[in-house]
């Protein structure tokens, strides 16, 4: 939904010229100029998200031996959140260790061997058969010490695995393992927290079709939560996604507003209520509308109340003006023109603050104001006159 909205000074009324009739009045409404403030908006609802939400799991299996924190704690990078129990790994390193020394004695005494016989064979004391002998022995040890230190990296890696660390800054959201429950590893991880950025949070908000040409990135964003009715939450467009939602046969499209959060009010999926600020100028000289569709007209007039016309001597090709009344004279007066939101005109140059711009005119009846006025049922009576009204309705 587009809404406007403009702060416009009070209009005044000054009595340009009475009627050849007694009982009429023509006033000539104007519009003081003054540095105002002119914005256009839409509206949209959307849900809170955080800006990174982590999903802190674990890679190996095993069973949880102690959790260090717990929903709403505040943690921070690197730091401790939960172990695994790390008695079947802490073997698996341990027998690691063991095939990895096995491993470098055999490929040590091949190596030794394949070193003498080479040298033997180049003297021709030994036969090509144990010299190939002695050097396939060689590269199967050395194939299998490789292997070892390789079987090591990984034991000491899954070991590491069961101290789960805490990978940002951030706040635990969810909660998803107890002590003593067994974790599986497969094709996805294990989840063991949720950890959400609270201090960064953003806004999905579904804009309608009607209204998504006028949001852009970078444009002002107000918005409010249900949880706190009296604070206004401000943000801004980072994102206009192109892709469109269709529910009910109605057409929206997302659009994500970042906005600061240190005091943790804001929590993800509440509901916000969105109002972007699609034209928002302030201190501009504007003027309304009808101001630039006013035509002035002579009246028959005393000379003491009559308002001079002054027009351009270029009818032709004046382009935008308005009148201007100055000491008692309509004078037209060229205007450049900005923006407008269908309400009020952004005036850019021709006009200065103070001036008052002529509007339309009024036909007044004073009497009949008067006598509206006297006769109106709730206007309050002087004391003693309801007893009055009936002395003199009994007296006729």
């Amino acid at each position: 939904m587009k809404v406007y909205h403009l702060i416009i000074p009070s209009v005044i009324l000054l009595i340009g010229a009475s009627s050849c009739s007694e009982q009429k009045k023509i006033e000539l409404e104007t519009y003081t100029v003054v540095p105002s403030s002119m914005s256009e908006t839409v509206t949209a609802t959307g849900t809170m998200e955080s800006v990174t939400q982590v999903d802190v799991g674990t890679q190996v299996t095993g069973i949880i031996d102690k959790l260090y924190v717990d929903f709403n704690d505040v943690v921070k990078k690197g730091q401790l959140l939960a172990e695994l129990e790390k008695t079947t790994l802490d073997a698996e390193l341990k027998s690691s260790d063991a095939n990895v020394a096995s491993a470098k004695s055999t490929y040590d005494y091949t190596l030794a061997n394949y070193e003498r016989d080479r040298k033997l064979h180049n003297e021709k004391l030994i036969s090509d058969y144990d010299y190939e002998t002695s050097r396939h022995e060689y590269e199967v040890a050395k194939l299998s010490y490789e292997k070892a230190q390789a079987d090591r990296v990984r034991a000491a890696k899954n070991l590491n695995y069961t101290e789960i660390y805490s990978p940002i800054d951030g706040v635990i959201v969810s909660r998803e393992v107890e002590v003593g429950q067994t974790v599986v590893s497969s094709m996805n991880v294990a989840n063991l927290y949720v950890i959400a950025d609270l201090d960064n949070m953003q806004v999905v908000g579904n804009v309608d079709e009607a209204d998504i040409g006028q949001v852009k990135e970078g444009q002002h964003v107000t918005f409010t939560v249900d949880a706190y009715t009296d604070d206004v939450f401000e943000g801004t467009v980072t994102q206009v996604r192109l892709n469109p939602t269709t529910t009910s046969n109605v057409v929206t499209y997302e659009v994500i507003v970042a906005t600061s959060n240190p005091d943790h009010k804001l929590i993800p999926g509440m509901t916000a209520n969105l109002t972007i600020y699609t034209l928002e100028l302030k201190d501009i000289l504007a003027v309304p509308m009808k101001a630039l569709k006013f035509e002035p007209t002579q009246q028959e007039e005393e000379d003491e109340n009559k308002i001079e016309i002054v027009a351009l001597k270029d009818s032709a090709d004046r382009g935008n003006t308005v009148w201007v009344l100055r000491d008692r004279k309509l004078v037209e007066t060229a205007v450049d023109l900005g923006v407008s939101n269908s309400i009020m005109q952004e005036i850019n140059s021709g006009l200065k603050r103070g001036d008052k711009v002529a509007l339309q005119y009024n036909e007044i009846s004073p009497s009949e104001k008067k006598g509206k006025a006297e006769e109106n049922p709730f206007m309050p009576k002087p004391p003693g006159a309801n007893k009055r009204d009936k002395t003199e309705k009994a007296g006729k």
